[in-house]
């Protein structure tokens, strides 16, 4: 079943894109424009198959070829798998593999900010979210609890990061997203809000602030298109991007805890506001 070649040389150049490469040298990687990243376990490459992108390669225990990743394998008709059991992998990686399964797939272009936008009612924005982790986490959210697309500042991390693909279980590829560009949208936060209210949305800033409005605040319920903003991890969002916004939000905290963490407040933000 499949292009089965078991690894017997740590070296070999093949294996450079799960072993000895960045994520930055990924996107350089494989000579076209927009380059290589890695999705890892079935159920996220199986996702980003469906969605279209095209596999390179396959990094697979041993003992799930004829398991967990026997369908995903058999979806990569002539794609080279290569196999090891668990401790040689986990040594060639650097790190434990989660269910047994990485592929490295070519990038595809971005979508334009207004090509996302076209059918969303309701939108996710991070500002200069810098850890794979709470992108992938915020993305995963949106995906589960009612945002139409997700759009990012140039400052966040990607989402097509390992880690990112990982914590949001593959609903990268479910959900539409795209960076805010500004040789398209004219710079963020000014120009990049500008052109959000152009394409019909009324903006609300998640900080607490005491003029915030609540978050269950009827008048966010009742706006056709809305955009959701969330900052980052340890400054929240920019004077600049809360002046210029239509709402500021907040969510009611107890216990004198003053915040939480940007993926958690976006999961209580996505499901109040999605409704």
């Amino acid at each position: 079943m499949g292009n089965i070649i078991e690894i017997t040389d740590f070296m070999a150049s093949e294996l450079d894109v799960y072993a000895r490469r960045t994520e930055a040298q990924l996107r350089h990687m494989d000579g076209t424009e927009n380059g290589l990243f890695i999705a890892e376990s079935p159920k996220a490459v199986m996702r980003a198959l469906d969605a279209g992108y095209e596999p390179v390669s396959l990094l697979v225990e041993d003992r799930h070829t004829e398991g967990e990743a026997r369908e995903l394998i058999a979806r990569c008709p002539g794609v080279p798998v290569y196999t090891a059991p668990f401790d040689v992998l986990a040594r060639l990686i650097g790190y434990k593999l989660i269910r047994g399964a990485l592929c490295a797939m070519r990038r595809k272009p971005l979508p334009a900010v207004r090509a996302v936008c076209e059918r969303a009612r309701r939108i996710a924005v991070m500002e200069n979210v810098m850890n794979p982790t709470n992108v992938g986490a915020i993305i995963r959210s949106a995906a589960a609890l009612h945002m139409d697309a997700v759009l990012l500042t140039p400052g966040c991390s990607d989402p097509l990061y390992r880690r990112s693909v990982r914590v949001s279980m593959g609903t990268v590829f479910q959900i539409p997203w795209t960076f805010l560009e500004p040789e398209e949208t004219g710079g963020w936060p000014e120009g990049g809000m500008d052109y959000l209210r152009k394409l019909g949305y009324r903006t609300a800033s998640m900080a607490l602030h005491d003029e915030s409005a609540d978050i269950d605040d009827r008048r966010l319920r009742e706006e056709e298109k809305l955009a959701v903003i969330l900052g980052s991890e340890g400054y929240g969002l920019t004077d600049k991007t809360i002046a210029a916004s239509d709402y500021t939000v907040k969510i009611p905290m107890s216990h004198g805890v003053d915040s939480l963490n940007v993926a958690a407040a976006s999961a209580v933000a996505f499901w109040e506001l999605g409704k």
